[in-house]
């Protein structure tokens, strides 16, 4: 079985060589968030976090029908495999996170084919919603869909929306080759600015880069805050973003290398093909955007994303089960922010994204 870092959704075949074995989930786990391995003994002694409305809108699940689906083609990362819903109501408690806006993560579902790929994207659906409806107030949903099946992922978002009342969709920053700003997705678009849908982005590897010879170094560490950038720079550069100013598009882990190449943006858009296809100029197209802190809860990469966009862009994240909720949210407390903001990063920002999550 291929091991899960090898095989993010957009790679198209399972005879990735860069493979690893057992062991290198292991260091995977290290580089990805190694944290939320550590003891619920040691995690207790953390400093008591202050009691406030916080709403994580990066939060992962493993619906059990997925689960089946992906352990029959490639090995878990276990701290996904092993996900349930009280084991992160658990974490949510422990960090006072009152919502968990819900979606599945990597390797997405990319691994099925036709049919069953929108069998999958259904199940997962469902089971979010179920999740809903059991612990009333605690989750929403960022719903999975078939893509790059254009015409199942619109079925499948229609009923996600209009019937299981999920939040939003979620979408993977590339597939098969075709980033978010290609052609491919315009029918998809047009439904989700029709309906100025929220469409989170979570990370993948670009089927170019998952044959690196580089075993210390496994995907997330790199390629998916580097894809996360490609993602942007296409949506803004074919004139997407443009297009299609009603989606509210929500951006991993501080916007990946997005602020450390502002530089590199605005002199791309000197080119007057470029520049044209932005609404103002980078700053403000950017600004149109919105961020989570998922893996971003530090000095640089915060102080990093503030210079770009406005502290109103910005909602908090914890990438659940990679990184602990108390880890995330204990960062956001260390940055030294004034607490109007801070609050706004916790809830402000999500209840003004999803106003029924006003407390």
């Amino acid at each position: 079985m291929q091991n899960l870092w090898c095989e993010p959704a957009g790679h198209s075949g399972f005879a990735c060589a860069c493979a690893l074995p057992r062991r290198g989930l292991i260091r995977g786990a290290l580089a990805a968030g190694a944290a939320a391995l550590i003891p619920a003994s040691l995690r207790a002694q953390a400093p008591t976090l202050p009691r406030r409305r916080r709403i994580d809108v990066h939060h992962h699940l493993t619906p059990p029908a997925y689960k089946d689906a992906v352990l029959r083609r490639m090995d878990f990362f276990p701290l996904q495999r092993d996900w349930t819903p009280q084991r992160t109501i658990a974490d949510m408690d422990a960090a006072g996170i009152d919502v968990a806006i819900l979606s599945v993560t990597t390797p997405g579902l990319a691994f099925a084919e036709g049919d069953e790929r929108r069998r999958l994207a259904r199940a997962c659906n469902e089971y979010a919603a179920e999740l809903m409806q059991r612990f009333p107030g605690r989750f929403g949903s960022f719903a999975a869909l078939p893509l790059p099946d254009v015409e199942g992922s619109l079925a499948e978002a229609a009923y996600a929306l209009d019937v299981l009342k999920a939040d939003g969709v979620l979408l993977f920053t590339s597939y098969d080759g075709k980033w978010l700003g290609d052609p491919l997705f315009q029918p998809l678009y047009e439904e989700l600015n029709r309906r100025r849908a929220i469409a989170a982005t979570h990370p993948t590897s670009a089927p170019c880069c998952t044959n690196l010879q580089m075993p210390l170094f496994p995907d997330p560490l790199i390629e998916y805050g580097t894809d996360t950038t490609r993602t942007i720079g296409s949506l803004l550069f074919s004139g997407t973003a443009k297009r299609f100013p009603e989606i509210r598009f929500i951006f991993s882990h501080a916007g990946g290398t997005a602020p450390f190449l502002i530089e590199r943006f605005e002199f791309q858009a000197r080119i007057p093909a470029s520049g044209a296809q932005l609404a103002g100029g980078v700053r403000p197209a950017l600004g149109r955007f919105l961020y989570d802190t998922a893996q971003a809860a530090n000095p640089v990469a915060m102080g990093g994303l503030l210079q770009v966009v406005p502290a109103s862009q910005v909602v908090l994240g914890t990438d659940f089960p990679y990184r602990t909720c108390t880890e995330q949210v204990q960062g956001l407390a260390g940055l030294g922010l004034e607490d109007a903001t801070l609050r706004r990063i916790e809830s402000g920002n999500a209840e003004a994204l999803l106003p029924r999550l006003k407390a």
